[in-house]
């Protein structure tokens, strides 16, 4: 339910603010990994942030999807679902700004589907990389998973390399979104 008592609290704002500040760690160290050649690097790069993000802020999803997946299944709230997608997004925009400044060309900013299949083969593997990170994060929103860092580290750099090659390996809509808002190329984006 909606409480707009909810909103004068100082933890619910601490939780809006670590989403934010989550996904522009996770989207900024990516997006840097990505200017190396081929896919080890941001998957390596995205497990080890993801794992060092869960064990230092709380276990922020720092990823739409996460966060869509726990709002279903009623894990979260409405209103701590909807401010967090909202943080989410906005930190990754700004990482992607921020990164596009940076970095010499937009190359490896933009996931996209690539040439080893079809957008539908893309899909298919972007859907069981994110499924399998959902796995991982439901363990540890239950804290059935002790080692919830490593557990969800492992599952972004293990997703990142199976789909890579077809999808970019993003499984993150917010990974995804950032970069197109601020180049403007939506190819095949619906399939991240």
């Amino acid at each position: 339910t909606l409480c707009p008592q909810e909103l004068r609290s100082g933890s619910f704002w601490r939780g809006v603010l670590a989403e934010a500040a989550a996904t522009l760690i996770f989207v900024g160290v990516v997006l840097g990994a990505s200017a190396a050649p081929g896919p080890l690097a941001p998957a390596l790069a995205g497990g080890l942030v993801a794992g060092g993000l869960a064990c230092t802020l709380g276990a922020p999803q720092a990823n739409p999807a996460l966060t869509l997946a726990l709002l279903c299944t009623r894990k979260l709230g409405v209103l701590r679902g909807a401010t967090r997608l909202l943080a989410q997004c906005a930190g990754a925009v700004l990482a992607s700004a921020a990164a596009r400044l940076a970095l010499p060309d937009d190359t490896g900013l933009v996931t996209r589907v690539t040439a080893a299949g079809t957008a539908g083969q893309a899909l298919a593997w972007e859907t069981f990389a994110t499924f399998q990170l959902a796995l991982a994060a439901f363990a540890d929103a239950d804290r059935a998973a002790p080692l919830g860092g490593l557990a969800l580290g492992s599952a972004v750099a293990a997703g990142a390399l199976a789909a890579g090659p077809f999808s970019g390996g993003s499984m993150n809509p917010a990974r995804s979104l950032g970069p197109a808002i601020v180049t403007g190329i939506w190819d095949d984006h619906w399939v991240s």
